[in-house]
């Protein structure tokens, strides 16, 4: 009789040793497809690897206005100028009066000068002959304030001096006056008086040669011609001001920081005193 093979159980066998406390759990037992099973579950519920701090978050994005650069700032400032120029054309022409040229004055001795020593400077009426209406050329302006001018022109031989001096902003303005005055001046003897071209000494020799009648030139020469020497005042008789003309940028001489400072520097190197004397006139062309 043969006795059949042993059957092995599935189930585990588990040794006991001393020491050791006994699990209180137990696996169960399974095939080898039940241990497949389980290594499937266990790669499902494996957990999701943590993502590497490498990886790059988005960003959020903000829209810079762009700021403002130079020149669109001196463009726009450019652009302003020219709107206050258009408003100087278009305004209509005021004719200079001698209120004017005292307010002038006063605004600009006012920092340095004491309430009497500005109340000084007034200048009396019957010093200003009458001011130009904007309806005169240079050569009948002239003809009204000095009716008599032949039989002065005349008269005068003395040397180193004038008898009218015509004030203007420049030495191109200058010719342009000196041109104008054609109708009036006659046989009278004109001097440019202005630094283009012409050096200070070269005119002081031209006014020790022979007697000038007229000088037309810019307040800046003729105070430097004065203070060498080359021309006295005291003969002058007549004092002119180019008030009215306007440059290209519609500027007058006197609204010229540098020429208004040169034109009263030049006032009061004897000018203030010979009009107070009242043996000097002044005229606003």
């Amino acid at each position: 009789m043969v006795l059949p093979s042993p059957v092995h159980s599935a189930v585990p066998r588990y040794t006991f040793l001393p020491g050791i406390p006994f699990p209180s759990s137990l696996p169960e037992a399974s095939g080898d497809e039940g241990g497949g099973d389980t290594e499937m579950k266990q790669q499902k519920t494996a957990p999701a690897p943590a993502p590497s701090k490498k990886t790059k978050q988005p960003k959020e994005c903000f829209l810079i206005q762009p700021k403002e650069t130079k020149e669109e700032s001196t463009k726009t400032r450019k652009w302003r100028k020219k709107k206050i120029t258009d408003i100087l054309a278009k305004s209509e022409p005021k004719p200079g009066t001698p209120e004017d040229l005292q307010k002038l004055m006063k605004d600009y001795y006012s920092s340095n000068r004491s309430v009497i020593e500005l109340e000084e400077l007034n200048l009396p009426d019957s010093c200003f002959l009458k001011a130009n209406d904007l309806t005169h050329s240079l050569s009948s302006y002239l003809k009204e304030i000095c009716p008599k001018w032949v039989k002065l022109r005349k008269n005068h031989t003395e040397k180193k001096s004038v008898l009218m001096l015509i004030l203007c902003s420049s030495a191109v303005r200058a010719l342009e006056l000196i041109r104008s005055m054609t109708a009036f001046k006659g046989d009278s003897k004109v001097m440019k008086l202005f630094a283009k071209h012409i050096k200070v000494q070269e005119q002081v020799k031209l006014l020790e040669k022979r007697a000038v009648h007229l000088g037309v030139g810019t307040p800046g020469r003729i105070k430097e011609l004065v203070k060498q020497g080359g021309l006295n005042l005291n003969p002058l008789k007549f004092l002119v001001f180019d008030w009215n003309w306007r440059d290209q940028k519609l500027k007058r001489m006197m609204d010229i920081p540098e020429i208004r400072k040169e034109v009263f520097e030049l006032l009061e190197m004897g000018v203030l005193s010979l009009c107070k004397s009242e043996s000097l006139k002044l005229g606003l062309f």
